[in-house]
């Protein structure tokens, strides 16, 4: 996989952006996720998130999404940070703004439309099933500081072609992909 070096990529036209969120609720040492089923794709373990709605503003999107999928209404919520996918071929920009709640009202849903919510030992969250894409997130919502997340990846050959990835903490520090 190669950093992204401003070197043009031919793209589709026109460009579609797709915004979404997610959201970690976090409660001392334990976090809430959501076992998604295959039927609602991205099966596996994730946190409460979902499309922005127009002309919701970003924050307010993470703070409904939690709360459709889980009952619970979210507090002290921090900007963790972007986790961007484009797909030159199709023209589209996948964008995920990150956020961490760490207080909350309500009672958890007892059919969240989902999947299967359940409180997990943030120790052992990476222990479930989850996706790649997940998994490699999740510990930056515990990091001090944003981070900053880009793939360029081509769906016909299922492979990522360039990335940037770029912690923000009191400066910029760069990430090595291996």
């Amino acid at each position: 996989m190669l950093p992204y070096s401003g070197e043009l990529i031919p793209i589709a036209s026109p460009v579609q952006h797709k915004m979404y969120t997610m959201c970690m609720v976090q409660d001392g040492n334990n976090v809430l996720l959501i076992n998604r089923p295959d039927k609602k794709g991205f099966p596996g373990y994730i946190a409460p998130g979902g499309k922005v709605d127009f002309p919701e503003s970003i924050v307010n999107g993470a703070i409904r999404e939690v709360q459709e999928e889980t009952g619970l209404i979210v507090k002290d919520i921090v900007y963790k940070g972007l986790d961007e996918f484009c797909e030159p071929d199709q023209g589209l920009r996948y964008m995920v703004f990150n956020y961490l709640a760490t207080s909350f009202e309500g009672e958890l849903l007892a059919h969240p439309p989902e999947g299967e919510l359940i409180w997990v030992d943030k120790a052992k969250a990476l222990e479930l099933p989850m996706q790649d894409w997940f998994k490699r997130r999740f510990p930056l919502f515990f990091e001090p500081g944003t981070f900053e997340l880009s793939f360029v990846w081509k769906e016909e050959t299922d492979e990522t072609v360039a990335a940037t990835i770029k912690y923000y903490e009191r400066g910029l520090r760069e990430a090595s992909l291996k």
